[in-house]
């Protein structure tokens, strides 16, 4: 699987969910990842603000893509696996890690 064309999918998938359209986000998911739909939509900070392709990377069981979701409270960054399906990628698995949005105010330590 050609890690450019990949990358061109993903881009379009972060440019779907920042778009708000989850039809052509879900293009790419795999009828698996598709019937978890709601799983993967429950874990967006919608709105979605910005979204960008962090990396691209060789697996031990297909390409891994990171994304950086931003919305208003918090930034998550996905992690999904690609694989070749029907001759096209396919994102087969997603998984989170949600980052808390630096805050403006600092707190004092206690004590």
């Amino acid at each position: 699987m050609d890690e450019a064309i990949v990358r061109e999918h993903a881009q379009a998938l972060c440019d779907a969910i920042a778009a708000g359209d989850i039809d052509r986000a879900t293009e790419d998911f795999s009828p698996e990842l598709r019937s978890k739909l709601g799983e993967v939509i429950a874990q967006l900070p919608l709105p979605v603000r910005e979204a960008s392709v962090e990396s691209v990377e060789h697996g031990a069981k297909g390409l891994i893509v990171d994304l950086r979701l931003l919305g208003e409270s918090e930034a998550v960054r996905l992690q999904t696996r690609w694989k070749e399906r029907d001759g096209r990628p396919t994102i087969v698995e997603v998984s989170h890690i949600v980052e808390p949005v630096a805050s403006t105010a600092q707190e004092e330590p206690a004590g």
